[in-house]
């Protein structure tokens, strides 16, 4: 057995320049020129009035410099970069005031959290974001690109779906049939539809989180959620002066609010470097119709990369994708050639009419007959068509560091077996915000 290091890819900046690193690439040369960069972010805030008060002071904080964390007892512990202020990082304009800003009210909010029924909570909670941003999409012209969610803690804390609440704190809702009654009804309708406007409160998630992301989705909202304890985390120490929560240093946080912002504002802040041209790759996910069950329907989406950086989500079409017996996801024949004909058909669009070189299809599970039949037949002939299966190895051998930082990420190690296959098996071990050494 041999152990064995992949070198990290280069990622492109301004003036053509790569680094290894994100924060050096930004910090040195600034992000990639491109023609939708914004001159100046157009954002809206919507939270309780605390919530929006506290991001304009964590607001005012970013556009000036902020200085590295330095362990004191291993100054070199840990890679941490200062954040030079927004505009000196991406050369666009961070404004003083948002576009607009939109009130939740905390008691309200409060109230709905405390629903005995947690579906009916969670959608309650939701209903006071959602309601106003869709009402601000279809009656304003000037829209912000981004919305900053801003929630308070005890929505982080209550809206998730193993959260409880003391029993002495719950009240009763609106909503009268369990869930089991309203699976019922989606195959069974009532007369006089009552029923049926009770039972769409277990059509979302328990998780406040996903919820919103998923109701905002169809009328292209573009949000990111952000906990007012992230914000100004001196506001909430306890009396021993310690933070109820850990939290990364004021310079981290910049670095990783303000690169998100950047990018959903409609900036590129880097791509990778070195891509072969003619390359295109494309990500499978599924979205079961009712999570957390038994129920085989599921909606199938395909994410297409370019080598530009661009990025396209294509929905396809909904049915009997999920199987319980081995908790996968299959698409038949044709909706797979549906789906991957969309994206054939838009890479031509963005390519001069050019054909994909190669395309890689990756996936949770490994593609059958039926699912690869249908890829090969919407993709030309001449394109060189790869699928990667994406796998966890829970039960495969895992690499461990004798010290308390994990694993160095891009280690790998092979093993060479000599059962009777003669089969060689690689395991990649990618660990996600690990120390730049």
């Amino acid at each position: 057995m041999e152990l064995d290091f992949v070198e990290e890819p280069k990622l492109e900046f301004a003036f053509e320049q790569n680094e290894e690193y994100p924060r050096d690439g930004l910090f040195l040369f600034g992000p990639i020129k491109d023609e939708t960069a914004p001159g100046a972010l157009r954002y809206g805030i919507i939270g309780t009035s605390d919530g929006i008060n506290r991001f304009k002071r964590w607001a005012q904080t970013i556009g000036g410099y902020i200085k590295r964390f330095e362990p004191r007892l291993n100054p070199e512990a840990q890679h941490h970069t200062s954040f030079p202020g927004f505009e000196s990082v991406f050369r666009s304009k961070w404004p003083a005031e948002p576009l607009t800003t939109i009130k939740v009210s905390e008691t309200d909010l409060k109230k709905a959290l405390r629903i005995d029924n947690r579906f009916e909570a969670i959608k309650s909670a939701v209903d006071l974001y959602v309601d106003p941003l869709i009402n601000f999409s279809k009656r304003e012209e000037a829209e912000p690109a981004f919305w900053f969610v801003v929630i308070p803690e005890f929505v982080y804390l209550l809206g998730r779906p193993t959260s409880k609440v003391p029993k002495n704190e719950r009240t009763p809702g609106k909503v009268s049939i369990s869930r089991a009654r309203a699976r019922h009804i989606k195959t069974s309708p009532t007369l006089f539809g009552y029923e049926e406007e009770e039972a769409e409160v277990y059509r979302y998630s328990k998780h406040f989180r996903r919820q919103l992301k998923a109701r905002l989705l169809k009328d292209k909202i573009v949000t990111q959620i952000v906990r007012e304890t992230t914000l100004t985390p001196d506001d909430f120490k306890t009396s021993f002066r310690s933070p109820i929560r850990k939290i990364e240093d004021p310079a981290t946080i910049a670095w990783k609010l303000c690169t998100t912002a950047y990018y959903k504002a409609g900036g590129k802040p880097w791509r990778l470097s070195g891509v072969r041209p003619g390359v295109c790759y494309v990500g499978l996910v599924y979205k079961q119709t009712e999570p957390n069950s038994d129920d085989p329907n599921a909606c199938c989406a395909a994410q297409m990369f370019l080598s530009s950086g661009d990025g396209l989500v294509f929905r396809g079409a909904a049915g009997p994708w999920y199987t319980p017996s081995n908790k996968e996801y299959h698409l038949e024949k044709k909706p797979a050639a549906e789906l991957m004909s969309l994206v054939v058909s838009e890479y031509k669009i963005l390519h001069d009419n050019q054909d994909p070189a190669e395309l890689f299809i990756h996936g949770r599970a490994k593609f059958d007959d039926q699912e690869w039949e249908g890829f090969q037949s919407a993709v030309p002939s001449s394109t060189n068509l790869v699928g990667v299966q994406i796998r966890d190895a829970k039960s495969e051998l895992k690499l461990f560091s004798p010290g308390k930082y994990p694993v160095i990420r891009r280690n790998y190690t092979k093993i060479i077996r000599t059962d009777r296959l003669f089969m060689d098996k690689w395991l990649y071990t990618q660990i996600k915000h690990l120390p730049r050494s």
